[in-house]
């Protein structure tokens, strides 16, 4: 959410053109922070009123990356390099610094929004063989498993119901 609107910045940056007052008279008047206004001016001077108009971008690694190399070559600031290329948040340049430092282009490309899918996708189960293809060693190998299964569950099932019960604890009045 912006906290000032278009209209508004568009009358204090007339203001400052018209002279009637410096980027400090200004700011006291409207109750802003001096940088605050001397930067709606220099965004103004660089894109005219469409400076202030809402933006909502997604940069390319490759455009990240050319306006990195821009800032390096010509030595520049965050600030007069996100006024240059009319990006919004110039503190997004050093994100982008240090990404590209940590991680190389590929750590500027975008990453998905969102959370992350809860489930995987299923894989396709492998066809099991029907029994009547299957050898009677396999079939056995089967049969056996599945006994000793169930005996296992047997005994546990003995065991929980062997379980002494605990005393359930009283209820409050």
């Amino acid at each position: 959410m912006t906290k000032y609107d278009e209209r508004f910045k568009l009358s204090v940056v007339q203001q400052y053109l018209d002279q009637q007052g410096g980027y400090k008279t200004l700011a006291l008047k409207h109750g802003l922070a001096h940088s605050m206004v001397r930067r709606w001016v220099e965004r103004f001077r660089a894109h005219g009123s469409e400076a202030f108009k809402k933006k909502f971008s997604h940069y390319s690694a490759e455009f990240k990356l050319s306006v990195l190399r821009h800032m390096w070559e010509n030595e520049m600031s965050y600030g007069q390099t996100a006024v240059q290329f009319d990006i919004r948040n110039p503190g997004i340049l050093s994100v982008w610094e240090r990404s590209f430092h940590s991680g190389g282009l590929d750590a500027l490309k975008p990453r998905p929004r969102g959370r992350p899918t809860a489930m995987a996708v299923p894989t396709a189960k492998p066809d099991m063989p029907s029994d009547e293809k299957r050898s009677r060693e396999e079939l056995l190998a089967e049969l056996d498993y599945l006994r000793m299964e169930n005996a296992y569950l047997k005994k546990l099932q003995a065991l929980v119901q062997a379980r002494p019960k605990q005393a359930s604890p009283k209820k409050r009045k």
